[in-house]
């Protein structure tokens, strides 16, 4: 990781994570400011509304009132995923699997910001048409890294690909003298 391109990777993961949580930030607060105490807001009537939640726990209302279990995965997360980020190979190959880590990253320090401030995470959009928990921009990095990933894994990387990854750097395959 000392070339200046390694350098200049990590600094993307850092930079997209930072806009990315921004992002998701400034859409809390707003709807914090706006939702907080408020009848829901119908953006498609009968199928998408801004409805504010304050959520103690995670997807559809678990482990409600973990939230120091939360906290110390989303400290994981932003230990593991840049690791894995600089070992990914920097051909245009594997940008889908750069984008793939900054997404999930943003999404876990967001929703991780949430819960060391609050104490609660600020979820505001409900798909009504089918009852869908309500959730936040966030959760969308989350979900949809997620889904790219397993796309990724099932349709587009090869078992060589992830060979080229090497996480344990030095513990490759030994030759007998």
């Amino acid at each position: 990781m000392k070339t200046l391109s390694g350098k200049i990777s990590m600094f993307c993961l850092a930079a997209g994570t930072v806009l990315l949580v921004l992002l998701d930030q400034v859409s809390k607060q707003a709807a914090q400011r706006l939702l907080k105490g408020k009848a829901s807001i119908p953006l498609i009537e009968g199928v998408f509304e801004l409805q504010y939640l304050e959520n103690k726990g995670s997807a559809f209302g678990m482990l409600q009132g973990k939230r120091l279990f939360f906290i110390c995965m989303a400290g994981l997360m932003m230990v593991l995923i840049p690791y894995i980020y600089s070992r990914i190979p920097l051909t245009k190959r594997f940008l889908f699997l750069r984008v793939t880590a900054i997404l999930f990253l943003s999404g876990a320090v967001g929703n991780a910001a949430d819960r060391i401030y609050h104490g609660y995470v600020i979820d505001f959009l409900y798909f009504s048409l089918i009852n869908f928990p309500i959730f936040n921009v966030a959760d969308i990095y989350v979900t949809g890294s997620t889904f790219l990933l397993i796309v990724l894994i099932l349709f587009y990387y090869t078992d060589e690909d992830f060979e080229q990854i090497q996480l344990f750097p030095g513990r490759g395959k030994r030759t007998s003298s």
